[in-house]
Protein backbone atom coordinates (compact mmCIF):
# COMPACT_ATOMS: atom_id res chain seq x y z
CA UNK A 1 0.00 0.00 0.00
CA UNK A 2 0.88 3.26 -1.04
CA UNK A 3 -0.19 7.06 0.72
CA UNK A 4 0.57 10.25 0.23
CA UNK A 5 -0.87 13.49 1.42
CA UNK A 6 -2.38 17.08 0.56
CA UNK A 7 -3.95 19.70 2.90
CA UNK A 8 -7.40 17.53 3.07
CA UNK A 9 -7.46 14.05 2.01
CA UNK A 10 -5.31 10.75 2.14
CA UNK A 11 -5.11 8.71 -0.64
CA UNK A 12 -4.43 5.16 -0.79
CA UNK A 13 -3.66 3.51 -3.52
CA UNK A 14 -3.96 -0.61 -3.57
CA UNK A 15 -1.65 -3.07 -5.62
CA UNK A 16 -3.17 -6.46 -6.98
CA UNK A 17 -1.36 -9.62 -6.41
CA UNK A 18 -2.99 -10.68 -9.82
CA UNK A 19 -1.17 -7.49 -11.96
CA UNK A 20 2.11 -7.91 -11.02
CA UNK A 21 1.74 -4.81 -8.42
CA UNK A 22 0.00 -2.58 -10.84
CA UNK A 23 -1.89 -0.03 -8.55
CA UNK A 24 -5.57 -1.04 -9.10
CA UNK A 25 -7.62 1.25 -7.18
CA UNK A 26 -7.53 4.49 -5.08
CA UNK A 27 -9.72 5.33 -1.75
CA UNK A 28 -10.26 8.96 -0.87
CA UNK A 29 -10.50 9.46 2.87
CA UNK A 30 -12.00 13.01 3.69
CA UNK A 31 -10.48 14.22 7.25
CA UNK A 32 -12.06 17.47 7.82
CA UNK A 33 -12.98 17.90 10.95
CA UNK A 34 -11.03 15.09 11.91
CA UNK A 35 -13.80 12.25 10.74
CA UNK A 36 -12.41 9.94 8.29
CA UNK A 37 -14.67 9.32 5.56
CA UNK A 38 -14.83 7.77 2.55
CA UNK A 39 -16.10 9.22 -0.66
CA UNK A 40 -15.57 6.33 -3.30
CA UNK A 41 -18.40 4.47 -1.90
CA UNK A 42 -22.21 3.02 -3.12
CA UNK A 43 -24.54 1.13 -1.08
CA UNK A 44 -25.40 -2.05 -2.42
CA UNK A 45 -28.94 -2.96 -2.28
CA UNK A 46 -29.35 -6.71 -1.11
CA UNK A 47 -31.89 -9.20 -3.70
CA UNK A 48 -33.42 -11.17 -0.51
CA UNK A 49 -36.42 -9.04 1.28
CA UNK A 50 -36.68 -8.88 4.51
CA UNK A 51 -39.90 -10.98 4.10
CA UNK A 52 -38.11 -13.96 2.43
CA UNK A 53 -35.56 -13.50 5.26
CA UNK A 54 -38.35 -14.08 7.91
CA UNK A 55 -39.97 -17.01 6.18
CA UNK A 56 -36.71 -19.28 5.99
CA UNK A 57 -35.10 -17.52 9.57
CA UNK A 58 -36.56 -19.33 13.04
CA UNK A 59 -39.63 -21.48 14.09
CA UNK A 60 -42.17 -19.09 13.46
CA UNK A 61 -42.89 -17.71 9.84
CA UNK A 62 -42.88 -13.75 9.44
CA UNK A 63 -39.35 -10.63 9.64
CA UNK A 64 -39.26 -9.99 13.50
CA UNK A 65 -35.86 -8.25 13.03
CA UNK A 66 -35.52 -5.42 15.57
CA UNK A 67 -33.21 -3.80 17.75
CA UNK A 68 -33.95 -3.88 21.73
CA UNK A 69 -31.25 -1.38 23.34
CA UNK A 70 -30.64 -2.02 27.00
CA UNK A 71 -29.45 1.59 28.57
CA UNK A 72 -28.33 2.11 32.07
CA UNK A 73 -25.50 2.76 34.87
CA UNK A 74 -22.55 -0.20 34.70
CA UNK A 75 -23.91 -3.03 37.14
CA UNK A 76 -27.97 -1.99 36.41
CA UNK A 77 -28.60 -5.05 34.67
CA UNK A 78 -28.64 -4.96 31.28
CA UNK A 79 -26.10 -7.70 29.78
CA UNK A 80 -27.93 -10.12 32.80
CA UNK A 81 -31.09 -9.18 30.92
CA UNK A 82 -30.32 -8.99 27.70
CA UNK A 83 -28.59 -11.97 27.82
CA UNK A 84 -31.56 -14.14 29.60
CA UNK A 85 -33.94 -12.83 26.89
CA UNK A 86 -31.43 -14.21 23.94
CA UNK A 87 -31.00 -17.63 25.58
CA UNK A 88 -35.28 -17.59 26.42
CA UNK A 89 -35.65 -16.58 22.56
CA UNK A 90 -33.58 -19.15 20.69
CA UNK A 91 -34.43 -21.98 23.16
CA UNK A 92 -38.14 -21.34 21.78
CA UNK A 93 -37.08 -21.08 17.81
CA UNK A 94 -36.52 -17.44 17.55
CA UNK A 95 -32.86 -15.87 16.22
CA UNK A 96 -31.43 -13.92 18.65
CA UNK A 97 -28.40 -12.23 19.31
CA UNK A 98 -26.71 -10.28 22.76
CA UNK A 99 -24.27 -7.43 21.36
CA UNK A 100 -22.32 -6.49 24.81
CA UNK A 101 -20.72 -3.10 25.16
CA UNK A 102 -17.40 -4.67 26.70
CA UNK A 103 -17.53 -7.46 23.78
CA UNK A 104 -17.68 -4.30 21.53
CA UNK A 105 -14.96 -2.56 23.13
CA UNK A 106 -12.86 -5.36 23.14
CA UNK A 107 -13.43 -5.73 18.73
CA UNK A 108 -14.98 -2.92 16.79
CA UNK A 109 -14.53 -0.54 19.16
CA UNK A 110 -11.07 -1.28 20.74
CA UNK A 111 -9.77 1.40 19.17
CA UNK A 112 -12.28 4.15 21.16
CA UNK A 113 -11.92 5.46 24.63
CA UNK A 114 -13.89 7.05 27.26
CA UNK A 115 -13.92 11.10 26.11
CA UNK A 116 -17.03 12.37 24.72
CA UNK A 117 -16.11 12.13 21.08
CA UNK A 118 -15.30 8.47 21.52
CA UNK A 119 -18.55 7.64 23.81
CA UNK A 120 -20.24 9.07 20.82
CA UNK A 121 -18.53 7.17 17.87
CA UNK A 122 -18.58 3.91 20.27
CA UNK A 123 -22.53 4.01 20.26
CA UNK A 124 -22.53 4.97 16.34
CA UNK A 125 -20.74 1.87 15.44
CA UNK A 126 -22.48 -0.28 17.47
CA UNK A 127 -25.98 1.45 16.78
CA UNK A 128 -24.96 -0.08 12.42
CA UNK A 129 -23.67 -3.40 14.15
CA UNK A 130 -27.33 -3.76 15.45
CA UNK A 131 -28.66 -2.59 12.64
CA UNK A 132 -27.43 -5.08 10.41
CA UNK A 133 -28.18 -8.16 12.71
CA UNK A 134 -31.96 -6.17 12.96
CA UNK A 135 -32.46 -6.30 8.75
CA UNK A 136 -30.98 -10.59 8.69
CA UNK A 137 -34.19 -10.56 10.91
CA UNK A 138 -32.80 -11.49 14.36
CA UNK A 139 -33.67 -9.83 17.54
CA UNK A 140 -30.74 -7.85 18.66
CA UNK A 141 -30.08 -7.23 22.42
CA UNK A 142 -27.74 -4.17 22.64
CA UNK A 143 -26.47 -3.46 26.12
CA UNK A 144 -24.86 -0.34 26.41
CA UNK A 145 -24.61 2.45 29.09
CA UNK A 146 -24.64 4.92 26.30
CA UNK A 147 -25.11 7.91 28.92
CA UNK A 148 -25.78 10.48 26.75
CA UNK A 149 -29.43 11.00 25.62
CA UNK A 150 -28.54 12.95 22.01
CA UNK A 151 -26.31 9.49 20.94
CA UNK A 152 -29.18 7.38 21.84
CA UNK A 153 -31.35 9.39 20.09
CA UNK A 154 -29.06 8.34 17.26
CA UNK A 155 -28.76 4.91 17.35
CA UNK A 156 -33.11 4.92 17.18
CA UNK A 157 -32.23 7.02 14.21
CA UNK A 158 -30.41 4.70 12.43
CA UNK A 159 -32.99 1.93 12.47
CA UNK A 160 -35.42 4.33 11.81
CA UNK A 161 -34.42 5.31 8.36
CA UNK A 162 -33.63 1.59 7.64
CA UNK A 163 -36.90 1.00 8.18
CA UNK A 164 -36.23 -1.33 11.31
CA UNK A 165 -37.89 -1.58 14.76
CA UNK A 166 -35.79 0.32 17.74
CA UNK A 167 -37.30 -0.23 21.34
CA UNK A 168 -34.94 1.62 24.11
CA UNK A 169 -35.40 -0.47 27.41
CA UNK A 170 -34.00 1.85 30.23
CA UNK A 171 -32.69 -0.53 33.39
CA UNK A 172 -33.51 1.63 36.44
CA UNK A 173 -31.68 0.89 39.23
CA UNK A 174 -30.38 2.80 41.51
CA UNK A 175 -26.43 4.25 41.67
CA UNK A 176 -26.29 2.32 45.66
CA UNK A 177 -27.18 -0.92 44.17
CA UNK A 178 -25.31 -0.79 41.46
CA UNK A 179 -22.33 0.39 43.37
CA UNK A 180 -23.19 -2.73 45.95
CA UNK A 181 -23.04 -4.89 43.31
CA UNK A 182 -19.88 -3.87 41.65
CA UNK A 183 -18.96 -7.09 40.28
CA UNK A 184 -16.39 -5.78 38.15
CA UNK A 185 -14.82 -3.55 40.79
CA UNK A 186 -15.20 -0.75 38.72
CA UNK A 187 -17.27 1.78 40.96
CA UNK A 188 -13.99 1.02 43.87
CA UNK A 189 -11.90 2.41 41.16
CA UNK A 190 -13.81 5.36 40.45
CA UNK A 191 -14.11 6.28 44.00
CA UNK A 192 -10.58 5.72 44.62
CA UNK A 193 -9.90 8.18 41.90
CA UNK A 194 -8.22 5.59 39.36
CA UNK A 195 -10.52 5.31 36.89
CA UNK A 196 -11.39 9.00 35.80
CA UNK A 197 -14.72 10.14 33.72
CA UNK A 198 -16.79 7.01 34.99
CA UNK A 199 -20.75 7.49 34.53
CA UNK A 200 -22.62 7.54 37.12
CA UNK A 201 -19.84 9.19 39.23
CA UNK A 202 -17.92 12.05 38.02
CA UNK A 203 -19.44 11.94 34.62
CA UNK A 204 -23.42 12.19 34.18
CA UNK A 205 -25.10 9.85 32.90
CA UNK A 206 -28.25 11.37 31.41
CA UNK A 207 -31.88 9.69 31.99
CA UNK A 208 -33.89 8.75 28.94
CA UNK A 209 -36.71 10.93 28.56
CA UNK A 210 -39.12 8.84 26.66
CA UNK A 211 -37.98 4.92 26.82
CA UNK A 212 -40.32 2.42 25.40
CA UNK A 213 -39.92 0.17 28.47
CA UNK A 214 -38.53 0.72 31.96
CA UNK A 215 -37.24 -1.84 34.34
CA UNK A 216 -36.57 -1.98 38.20
CA UNK A 217 -33.99 -4.50 38.24
CA UNK A 218 -32.84 -3.45 41.55
CA UNK A 219 -35.99 -4.58 43.01
CA UNK A 220 -37.81 -6.67 40.23
CA UNK A 221 -36.50 -10.31 39.30
CA UNK A 222 -34.95 -10.98 36.23
CA UNK A 223 -37.53 -13.07 35.34
CA UNK A 224 -40.05 -10.13 35.81
CA UNK A 225 -38.12 -7.91 33.70
CA UNK A 226 -37.67 -10.36 30.99
CA UNK A 227 -41.46 -10.60 30.86
CA UNK A 228 -42.02 -7.31 30.65
CA UNK A 229 -39.60 -6.42 27.64
CA UNK A 230 -41.70 -10.08 26.35
CA UNK A 231 -45.04 -7.86 26.83
CA UNK A 232 -44.22 -5.37 25.18
CA UNK A 233 -42.74 -7.32 22.37
CA UNK A 234 -45.91 -8.79 21.82
CA UNK A 235 -48.24 -6.02 22.25
CA UNK A 236 -45.85 -4.21 19.07
CA UNK A 237 -46.06 -7.92 17.01
CA UNK A 238 -42.49 -8.70 17.33
CA UNK A 239 -43.44 -11.76 19.64
CA UNK A 240 -46.23 -14.35 17.96
CA UNK A 241 -49.05 -15.65 20.27
CA UNK A 242 -47.91 -19.07 20.12
CA UNK A 243 -44.77 -18.05 21.64
CA UNK A 244 -46.17 -16.26 24.31
CA UNK A 245 -48.67 -19.21 25.52
CA UNK A 246 -44.92 -21.15 25.56
CA UNK A 247 -43.73 -18.86 27.41
CA UNK A 248 -46.28 -18.09 30.13
CA UNK A 249 -49.34 -19.81 29.72
CA UNK A 250 -51.85 -17.53 30.92
CA UNK A 251 -51.54 -13.74 29.88
CA UNK A 252 -52.68 -11.59 32.63
CA UNK A 253 -53.90 -7.99 32.28
CA UNK A 254 -53.24 -6.22 35.71
CA UNK A 255 -51.57 -3.01 35.71
CA UNK A 256 -47.63 -3.65 36.81
CA UNK A 257 -47.29 -1.31 40.15
CA UNK A 258 -44.87 0.92 38.79
CA UNK A 259 -47.20 1.54 36.11
CA UNK A 260 -50.48 2.34 38.20
CA UNK A 261 -50.33 6.30 38.78
CA UNK A 262 -49.81 6.97 35.08
CA UNK A 263 -52.65 4.31 33.83
CA UNK A 264 -54.74 5.75 36.82
CA UNK A 265 -54.56 9.11 34.74
CA UNK A 266 -55.11 7.63 31.73
CA UNK A 267 -58.37 6.25 32.95
CA UNK A 268 -59.44 9.14 34.25
CA UNK A 269 -59.78 10.62 30.38
CA UNK A 270 -61.67 7.94 28.98
CA UNK A 271 -65.46 7.48 28.83
CA UNK A 272 -67.21 6.53 31.53
CA UNK A 273 -70.02 3.46 31.69
CA UNK A 274 -71.81 1.90 34.64
CA UNK A 275 -71.27 -1.52 35.02
CA UNK A 276 -72.89 -3.65 37.34
CA UNK A 277 -71.35 -6.07 39.84
CA UNK A 278 -71.26 -9.07 37.97
CA UNK A 279 -70.14 -7.21 35.10
CA UNK A 280 -67.54 -6.06 37.35
CA UNK A 281 -66.64 -10.15 37.83
CA UNK A 282 -65.87 -10.66 34.71
CA UNK A 283 -63.62 -7.80 34.13
CA UNK A 284 -61.93 -9.02 36.90
CA UNK A 285 -62.08 -12.40 35.27
CA UNK A 286 -60.22 -11.14 32.05
CA UNK A 287 -57.83 -9.70 34.19
CA UNK A 288 -56.61 -12.75 35.94
CA UNK A 289 -55.99 -13.96 32.32
CA UNK A 290 -58.67 -17.22 32.52
CA UNK A 291 -60.29 -15.74 28.83
CA UNK A 292 -56.18 -15.75 27.30
CA UNK A 293 -55.06 -15.10 24.61
CA UNK A 294 -57.78 -12.73 24.61
CA UNK A 295 -56.89 -9.03 26.04
CA UNK A 296 -60.84 -8.05 25.91
CA UNK A 297 -64.05 -9.01 25.53
CA UNK A 298 -65.06 -10.80 22.68
CA UNK A 299 -66.66 -9.46 19.46
CA UNK A 300 -69.29 -10.64 17.53
CA UNK A 301 -67.05 -11.89 14.50
CA UNK A 302 -65.22 -13.72 17.28
CA UNK A 303 -67.93 -15.01 19.38
CA UNK A 304 -69.61 -16.64 15.98
CA UNK A 305 -66.39 -18.28 15.46
CA UNK A 306 -66.28 -19.86 18.62
CA UNK A 307 -69.85 -21.09 18.34
CA UNK A 308 -69.29 -22.78 15.04
CA UNK A 309 -65.94 -23.45 14.73
CA UNK A 310 -64.62 -24.01 18.46
CA UNK A 311 -61.63 -21.75 17.58
CA UNK A 312 -60.36 -18.19 16.90
CA UNK A 313 -59.65 -17.41 13.15
CA UNK A 314 -58.36 -13.78 13.49
CA UNK A 315 -54.89 -13.99 15.17
CA UNK A 316 -53.80 -11.50 17.43
CA UNK A 317 -57.48 -9.65 17.73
Amino acid sequence: MLAYKDSKYIRKMVKSPKTAGNFVGIDVLNFANGIHRATNVTFQNHHVSREKRGQIIGKFAGFRGCTIWFTGLSGAGKTTIAFAIEETLCSLGIPAYGVDGDNMRHSVNSNLGFSPADREENIRRAAEVSKLFADLGVVCLSSFISPYEKDRQNARIIHEEAGLPFVEVYVDTPLDICEQRDVKGLYQKARAGKIKGFTGIDSAYEVPTKPDVVVHAGKDSIADCVHKVFDYLYEKGVLPEELMQEIGGVKELFVHESERVSATEVAKSLPKLEISEVDLQWVHVLAEGWASPLTGFMKERQFLQCLHFNQLLDEGE
